[in-house]
């Protein structure tokens, strides 16, 4: 009898408490639709200041000026980045991570209407990073407005991250040692479906190829000259024979970022920027060792010499399966949303432009589980960070369903109400997760337990595919 009155009296606890921590999460959401407006116009600036890696000047400075008006502590320039920071609240174990990034994209200004207008920029938020940032500062700004009021132990840290778009920035956070301050990290990115999945991505390193040779009357003195865009196509060439002896999972593009400056000349300087991918992180090291040496090649064969600069440089998201179970469990409470007349009208006008997939609109209200991560069919910089700290991540419909990432669609949605709706099922979504690892620390044992396992212990050691080099802060140049 008194066993069983234990039992009764077990569940009771666990059902008062539960019903508790619902309270609390329904409390954190309610605060957050009440200040959306507020952090709909921080996006909307972001989104308008469109500025590429590591010149994320006005956007890091707007998200850490609303995270020290909410008491938290920043900590700006970190890293050797003068656009990263890290925003502390609180003190003591456990310590939740929460990543945003905020750089646009280049060459790919767009108005917020369904058709394709620049709006005379030079680069636009194609990948809704202006939505990830303002989403995971409402996220931190939540939960610590939770901490306060109920006491909770523990600390929220918020982790700027510069130049997602190539640059590598949270690697260099990773090497000085700022990821291994939290006990889990939390991230998620704009998609244009609901989804939590204990999915990777593509390992990725990249670079320019800088040729130089000799310039000469193109007619009048040819035998002069030595072309460095000869270099540039002879490269190009190998590396596209190359294609067919590599895993079939690998992924090389480039763009000739510099092809000389009229047909009259001879170019003296050339240049081409490379990109390698694959799901696993020594087969792009291979691939990448056998493409320096076809530009060797290249500069040999045309008489020219060359340079390259590693630029990027990322390992593949390692999963975790017990996290995302949890904050798959708080998606599903958080659930989507239903667009509004105008929504749906912008919507099915902007599935009828190229390029656009015709999927059910509706799906912005549901949530799909064990999809494939936003990033597993590219690359994120997220993946270092997994290896050092148990991670995890979701995607919400911040664009039109069946809107390809980097495309002029996604900027246009990501400028109006739909973004603003898909960002904020993030913030809750987000702030609902950390609130469950604060109260449930068995949680972040499971989750680290998982993570020792899948790196293979503790003896793994962090090696960085960009080696010693400083953060490329120029890579936009």
């Amino acid at each position: 009898m008194i066993q069983k009155l234990l039992v009764t009296c077990t569940a009771i606890c666990l059902a008062i408490a539960t019903h508790a921590q619902d309270a609390d999460k329904k409390k954190v959401f309610s605060r957050l639709v009440e200040r959306e407006s507020q952090y709909g116009q921080i996006a909307q600036k972001i989104w308008n200041y469109a500025e590429v890696g590591y010149k994320e000047k006005q956007s890091s400075a707007l998200l850490q000026e609303t995270l020290r008006q909410a008491g938290f502590t920043v900590e700006a320039g970190v890293a050797d980045i003068p656009t990263a920071f890290v925003a502390t609240f609180g003190q003591g174990k456990p310590v939740i991570g929460i990543m945003a990034e905020y750089d646009a994209l280049p060459g790919l200004s767009q108005d917020s209407i369904p058709a394709k207008r620049s709006l005379g920029g030079n680069s636009g938020h194609a990948c809704g990073h202006h939505l990830f940032g303002t989403a995971s500062v409402a996220a931190a700004i939540a939960v610590r407005d939770w901490m306060k009021e109920t006491g909770q132990k523990g600390t929220v840290k918020l982790y700027g991250c510069p130049a997602e778009e190539g640059g590598s920035g949270k690697v260099y956070m990773v090497r000085a040692g700022l990821f291994s301050q939290a006990d889990v990290m939390l991230h998620w990115h704009p998609n244009d479906e609901n989804t939590v999945s204990a999915s990777s991505s593509l390992a990725n390193k990249a670079g320019k190829f800088r040729f130089y040779g000799l310039s000469s009357h193109a007619a009048a003195s040819p035998e002069r000259g030595r072309s460095a865009l000869d270099g540039v196509e002879a490269m190009d060439h190998m590396a596209n024979m190359m294609r067919e002896h590599v895993p079939s999972s690998t992924r090389i593009h480039y763009v000739i970022t510099n092809g000389g400056k009229a047909p009259n000349i001879v170019p003296d300087f050339a240049e081409v920027y490379y990109y390698v991918r694959s799901p696993q992180r020594d087969v792009v090291a291979d691939v990448w060792s056998r493409l320096e040496k076809i530009a060797e090649g290249a500069a040999l064969g045309t008489g020219t010499r060359y340079e390259a600069e590693l630029i990027g440089g990322v390992y593949e998201v390692l999963p975790n399966q017990h996290l995302a179970s949890v904050m798959g469990a708080n998606l599903k409470a958080v659930g989507g949303y239903t667009l509004n007349a105008s929504e749906l009208a912008f919507a099915k006008q902007l599935q009828q432009t190229p390029g656009m997939q015709a999927v059910d609109l509706a799906t912005t209200n549901q949530v799909f589980m064990d999809r494939p991560d936003p990033s597993g069919g590219g690359s994120t910089d997220v993946g270092d960070v997994s290896w050092v700290v148990p991670t995890v991540g979701l995607g919400t419909a911040t664009w039109v369903p069946g809107t390809s990432a980097h495309s002029w669609q996604a900027v246009a949605a990501g400028g109006m109400s739909i973004g603003r709706k898909g960002m904020m099922v993030a913030a809750k979504t987000l702030a609902a997760t950390a609130m469950d690892l604060f109260k449930k620390p068995v949680l972040i044992e499971e989750a680290r337990t998982e993570w020792l396992t899948k790196r293979g212990g503790a003896e793994f050691q962090y090696k960085s595919l960009l080696g010693d080099r400083k953060p490329a802060l120029n890579y936009r140049d």
